[in-house]
């Protein structure tokens, strides 16, 4: 007996919808879906503070989802189809205006009138079961649809986030200190005011997706901005300040780590993005020319390949040698520049520096401390040397053109 009405039962499901039924769907839509938006506007207190305008967009997408509803009963084969174009119906920015979260919350008030309300429509107890389950099975195709809506935009919207950030860093590196590179640099989220340092080198793969991946998770990992441009084989980075007690060099130790093989060149830091491009001019520079130190550090300020920039012809690097080296050195007096070129010349021998310039080696000694204090740079280190050495000589070649 128990068969025989599970038979039935199974019989009465395949029966289809009347076309009576399906009729009063049809005219009962509006209803449905103005029903839907009111039931949204009282148990959602950030669905009432919409616009008016926004509002509309929803129950336009909810009428085009009862519409769809009454279609799909008739070809439930269609349901990708139909569900996919309830959210092609809606403007564009929609997304931005209603989270996927909120989205899901308007469907489930939605899914709550449609199983009050569908039901009486129905001739038969058969269909009300049937609209019912038909309800459960379309809503979830909505779900799933908004989904993909949503997962579609994100999409759009990040390829389009990272054609403006290699645009931004095209224009840093260019030398472009428009006002668009700011605002452009203000909508991916950077602050204007924020310090901006430039690292450039080697780009880790041939995979864009992977080389953001790895600099933007060492980046979040420091707390500190950051935009990326991935220039052939070239990687350029721009970071800033990230508001905590953490030092600069730290983290353009980390951010240095994302860069394949080979040598990391780190700009000054300026202090705000418009001042950027000097970064990334003296960082290019300095990348050019660090192949003539092979045992550079990794990563390497750019300021501590100034001989080397210069040796390469930039005039930038030549300026800064004349005044962190040369102009100090002049205004010192005291035979600063005399005993520095002569210590040089002798090889860092202090006593025959000493015989050459006829004093005691004490005051060779107390004029090289003097020189380390002014320029930053001790004569007896091998590195600081050659400095001074390309230092004074560019400073000569300086002087000799009267430009000092």
């Amino acid at each position: 007996m128990s068969t025989e009405r599970a038979g039935e039962r199974d019989s009465s499901a395949r029966r289809p919808i009347s076309a009576a039924t399906l009729r009063r769907l049809e005219r009962g839509s509006g209803g449905l879906a103005g029903a839907s938006v009111s039931a949204m506007e009282q148990r959602l207190p950030w669905f009432r503070r919409m616009p008016a305008d926004q509002r509309a967009s929803v129950l336009l997408v909810t009428q085009t989802g009862v519409a769809n509803f009454v279609a799909w009963l008739q070809d439930p084969t269609e349901a990708i189809r139909l569900t996919a174009e309830a959210f092609r119906a809606a403007p564009r920015d929609l997304s931005r205006w209603v989270s996927l979260r909120q989205t899901l919350e308007l469907v489930r008030v939605a899914i709550d009138v449609f199983e009050q309300q569908l039901p009486e429509l129905a001739d038969e107890q058969h269909e009300r079961t049937m609209l019912t389950e038909s309800i459960l099975r379309y809503t979830r195709e909505i779900a799933f649809a908004a989904a993909t809506s949503y997962a579609a935009a994100a999409e759009a919207r990040g390829a389009w986030d990272a054609r403006l950030e290699a645009l931004v860093v095209d224009g840093i590196v260019r030398g472009d200190a428009e006002e668009s590179l700011l605002s452009r640099a203000a909508a991916l989220g950077w602050e204007p005011s924020s310090e901006a340092t430039v690292l450039v080198g080697n780009a880790p793969s041939d995979d864009p997706p992977t080389i953001v991946y790895q600099v933007r998770s060492r980046a979040a990992r420091l707390g500190c901005p950051v935009l990326l441009g991935v220039q052939g084989t070239r990687l350029v980075v721009v970071f800033g300040s990230s508001g905590e007690e953490r030092s600069d060099d730290e983290a353009v130790t980390r951010l240095a780590e994302a860069f394949d093989e080979g040598p990391v060149v780190v700009g000054p830091t300026v202090s705000n993005l418009a001042e950027a491009h000097r970064s990334a001019a003296d960082a290019m520079s300095a990348l050019r020319a660090v192949a003539a130190w092979p045992t550079a550090p990794r990563p390497v300020p750019a300021s501590d390949l100034l001989p080397e920039r210069a040796l390469a012809g930039d005039p930038e690097a030549e300026r800064q040698l004349v005044e962190r080296i040369v102009l100090p050195l002049v205004d010192a007096g005291g035979s600063l520049m005399e005993t520095v070129d002569t210590y040089l010349e002798v090889g860092g021998v202090l006593e025959n520096c000493a015989r050459q310039l006829y004093v005691h080696p004490n005051t060779v000694r107390y004029r090289l401390r003097r020189v380390a204090e002014l320029t930053g740079r001790t004569p007896s280190n091998a590195r600081d040397a050659h400095v001074l050495r390309v230092g004074l000589a560019v400073g000569r070649l300086a002087k000799a053109r009267g430009l000092w």
